[in-house]
């Protein structure tokens, strides 16, 4: 006779009576999975991920059983990192960290799987007992982090809670986290209904209060059954969601087949083995379930992707955010445990040397000889739960504790407010029929009584709550766990005298010149602001620019804050360099890289490495990106870059690189191809024609130099035929720069431009144009003040208001870094005061109202003589420049006396001559 038939055939009277028989299914097939996994060779511990009464139970087992053989539902490549849990501040997760991805889609990348540890966990516990006990083999038996992405993709790593992001919330990034005893109703409405009948908010405050605080203080089989129990009951009541319910069970197959080929290969005996799984999987009905099934499964090979390991921080928060837990909830059940540690007197498990964890040394007992399972179900689920008194101290300890802490955060709390959270905190409970407040209860009434109003950027009262009740524990992550590179940074970031393991901002001062040792810091600090967050180091006085380097620097250091970053740079190389010059070479050679990205990482590479080599590589790509480019949308780009560029190797190096010399000359013929589709292409953009004229004219000396033909350019401009005013702007400028157009008419056809009624209120984009002409002609900055200050002063208010906003507008949007050199040539134009103003008569019309000076005859003399005596060279001369005049007779020379002194005493001139010659 089964243990369990009596409580089946109870349960199936009760349900045919009052439900019918597909209840009377669920409820006996129920009892049915939890005579099964208790009639196993292998014993089965059913777990839920942080849960206190979990770690409890897995805690006096151990010490009970004291097992050979423990199988953990866990990756089975994480095991090498467990040992490194002894160097570790708990919470941390292991990682498995993949980026170059060969048999998953490119798009998936970078690939990463966590599995958060807690010390109020059983896994945690069975760890730390099979790592410091002698004889015991730990086993993980889990799919490794590869198969977990064969089943399914990133995009289904799990429900995000919708809450704000709170510090410390994102220490997981975007990975796939592995999580033990997923025990959560998968059927919404059975969770509404849960949760409403329980009087509570969220499902964590329900399995606290029906489940945590129920099991705390039951014995070994009671928790074994009721958790297999309730992971039959969400796995009967399951939606119907074939894809996961699969996975599960492929998830199921391959960790009993894997506990098999153990068992087959060590000879181990499964009565000293222990299985610790979550309640859901202990529900198992696949047929590969039990060591002495015979159903076979085949497990897939891995691709061929190559996973990094290690360790990152983790958090509360980050645990809740990821696995979709209520906020404050790890916290809370961190504080159960250590409160139940205490009152119960056990002695937990710890690796030896870790951080963060009181000594603790017990000798484990004589193990107890095995008992016949027995019906513990009947009793537990028929008996009402044991009432726990109120503990008046504890909660008289959390009213005034939260009191000092929301003064401490702003709030005009005081001694009546502890009073009303301590009686509003017994009534809660009361109403939710509830003999002592848990946690929650103590939440909500500091928050009624407490938080009046609702200050932004001030703590709210639930959170302090939180902080109180454990706060959000970070862990870290010892320097011994730490990846080569990262104790790299560590061990050169010494001399600055600062613990880089502190989660605190932490200022560094370098001054260069007094101590130079200190310039090797400054360059991994500048490296480190290049691949680490923006917070994690930050400059506060200091730069670096081609060609510059500061002689005094300040720092805001935060890398504790950011472990996991830094651990993840562990898996891309050994040190920084290695990673800046992996991911430079890696964005130069992407599908999507242009020119532009090219001349940033040659940037880059000289700022950051000072590698010439590297440097010139990264050039000679850029020649060829550019080459290759069918647009001009990064013509400003490359024309910033490529001016700062040449000005650093003008001013640092002996000759141009060979690939700056290609790349102009590339870039000449490129724009001029270019151009004349430019200027008409509606897609292309005055900025970017204004940049392919700006690199044509201001790289037209260097480029004529390496054997450029300028008839390219003059031939692309009379080729260009806009219709945009900005362009036409534009077009009109470079004419002029090329001589084809005299300042002159320019000037006439704005002008004309003014004087047209029906083009008046497209005048601002011709202004845009001309703006943007400064690019590729400095020196027209003058005449663009000259039009604008015409516009200004012809037009009346009724035509200039309508389009001043969008002359604003249009020039703030495109030529926002020119309007500089615009202000000052404005600057200089305009007088000074105000009193001058009214004076002042703009230069453009001063150079119009100015007579013509009259020309002067020429004085006599030997050269006036040679060209009035052979004047037809002067004649071609003028005719060639178009001048036209008479000439005239030349005037007597106004030095007669010396002439004639000089003509009547010639001895001394002869002599003078004489010597000369």
């Amino acid at each position: 006779m089964s243990t369990f038939e009596a409580l089946r055939r109870q349960l199936g009277d009760a349900a045919a009576a009052f439900a019918g028989d597909s209840v009377s299914a669920i409820l006996t097939g129920m009892v049915d999975d939890v005579d099964r996994a208790l009639s196993e060779k292998l014993e089965i511990f059913p777990v839920c991920h942080h849960s206190p009464a979990s770690a409890l139970a897995m805690v006096r087992r151990l010490r009970e059983k004291q097992p050979k053989v423990i199988y953990l539902e866990l990756c089975e490549d994480l095991g090498p990192l467990l040992t490194e849990l002894r160097n570790c501040r708990l919470p941390v997760a292991l990682q498995a960290f993949a980026t170059e991805l060969d048999g998953f889609p490119p798009a998936w990348g970078p690939l990463s799987v966590v599995a958060p540890i807690t010390e109020a966990s059983a896994e945690y516990q069975a760890i730390a007992y099979a790592l410091e006990t002698p004889g015991v083999e730990l086993v993980l038996v889990d799919r490794s982090s590869d198969h977990v992405f064969q089943s399914h993709g990133p995009e289904e790593a799990g429900d995000s809670p919708e809450e704000p992001p709170r510090e410390g919330a994102g220490l997981h990034g975007d990975a796939v986290g592995i999580e033990l005893g997923d025990l959560r109703p998968r059927f919404a409405e059975l969770e509404e209904h849960l949760l409403h009948h329980g009087k509570v908010r969220h499902w964590s405050e329900w399995w606290d209060q029906y489940v945590e605080q129920p099991l705390a203080g039951a014995d070994y089989d009671t928790y074994r059954q009721v958790m297999v129990l309730i992971g039959s009951l969400f796995r009967r009541l399951d939606p119907g969601d074939g894809d996961r319910l699969a996975r599960d069970e492929d998830r199921e197959r391959h960790m009993w087949t894997r506990m098999r080929e153990h068992l087959a290969a060590s000879g181990a005996d499964p009565a000293d083995c222990l299985y610790v799984c979550g309640a859901f999987h202990a529900a198992s009905r696949v047929e590969q379930f039990g060591v002495d099934a015979a159903a076979p499964y085949e497990i897939a090979p891995p691709t061929a992707t190559r996973w990094l390991y290690g360790l990152i921080p983790s958090s509360h928060s980050a645990i809740e955010t990821q696995f979709g837990l209520a906020p404050g909830s790890v916290s809370i059940a961190a504080a159960t445990w250590s409160k139940a540690v205490s009152r119960n007197g056990l002695t937990p498990f710890q690796l030896a040397g870790q951080k963060g964890t009181r000594k603790r040394a017990a000798k484990l007992p004589p193990p107890a000889p095995p008992a016949p399972p027995s019906d513990r179900l009947s009793g537990f689920l028929s008996a009402p739960p044991p009432l726990d008194g109120l503990d008046e101290e504890e909660l008289r300890g959390w009213c005034v504790d939260i009191v000092r802490l929301a003064r401490r955060n702003g709030y005009l709390a005081s001694t009546a407010d502890a009073i009303a959270v301590f009686e509003t905190s017994i009534l809660l409970a009361a109403m939710r029929n509830r003999p002592r407040p848990t946690p929650y209860d103590f939440q909500d009434a500091a928050v009624t009584c407490i938080e009046k109003d609702v200050v932004p950027g001030r703590r709210d009262v639930r959170r302090l709550c939180e902080i109180l009740l454990g706060g959000d524990r970070v862990g870290t992550v010892g320097y011994d766990a730490l990846p080569p590179l990262a104790r790299d940074v560590f061990d050169r970031l010494r001399p600055l005298g600062i613990d880089l393991e502190k989660r605190t901002i932490q200022r560094a001062l370098l001054d260069l010149n007094a101590d130079p040792q200190l310039a090797a810091c400054s360059n991994l600090l500048w490296m480190l602001r290049y691949l680490l967050p923006a917070d994690a180091v930050r400059p506060i006085m200091g730069e670096r620019r081609l060609g510059e380097r500061s002689i005094q620097e300040s720092w805001d250091v935060a890398i504790g804050r950011h472990q996991r970053s830094i651990i993840e740079l562990g898996y891309e190389g050994v040190t920084v360099e290695q990673v800046l010059e992996q991911r430079l070479r890696a964005a130069v050679w992407d599908q999507k890289a242009t020119a532009a990205t090219a001349l940033a990482a040659v940037e880059d590479a000289i700022l950051y490495l000072g590698s010439r080599r590297f440097a010139d590589e990264l050039g000679a790509r850029a020649v060829e990106l550019l080459a290759a480019e069918r647009t001009v949308d990064d013509a400003p780009e490359v024309l910033r870059r490529i001016r700062r560029l040449l000005a650093y190797f003008r001013a640092h190096e002996p000759e141009l690189p060979a690939w700056c010399e290609s790349f102009v000359t590339a870039g000449y013929a490129h724009y001029c191809t270019l151009l004349p589709t430019a200027f008409v292409d509606d897609d292309t953009g005055v900025r970017q024609v204004g940049a392919m004229l700006g690199f044509l004219f201001t790289m037209e000396s260097l480029a004529m130099a390496l054997g450029c033909d300028r008839a390219q350019l003059e031939i692309a401009v009379q080729q260009s035929h806009p219709e945009s005013p900005a362009k036409v702007a534009l077009l009109w400028a470079a004419r002029n720069q090329l001589g084809l157009l005299p300042l002159a008419e320019l000037r006439a056809r704005c002008d004309e431009l003014l004087a047209n009624p029906l083009v008046v209120p497209s005048f601002p984009l011709y202004v845009t144009g001309f703006v943007q002409a400064m690019e590729l002609a400095p020196g027209l900055s003058g005449f663009v003040v000259e039009v604008v200050s015409k516009a200004f002063g012809r037009l009346p208010d009724r035509v200039l208001l309508p389009w001043l906003p969008k002359l604003v507008t249009t020039l703030r949007a495109q030529a926002g870094e020119l309007m500089p050199v615009l202000v000052r040539e404005a600057g200089r134009t305009y007088p000074g005061s105000l009193p001058a103003l009214d004076a002042w008569t703009p230069p453009w019309e001063r150079r119009a109202a100015a007579p013509r000076p009259k020309a002067s005859a020429p004085a006599a003399g030997p050269v006036t003589e040679l060209l009035v005596a052979h004047p037809a060279a002067c004649d071609a001369v003028a005719e060639l420049l178009g001048c036209d005049g008479a000439w005239q007779a030349p005037q007597p020379s106004a030095h007669g006396a010396a002439e004639a002194l000089l003509a009547g005493h010639p001895e001394t001139a002869a002599a003078v001559a004489a010597l000369l010659a």
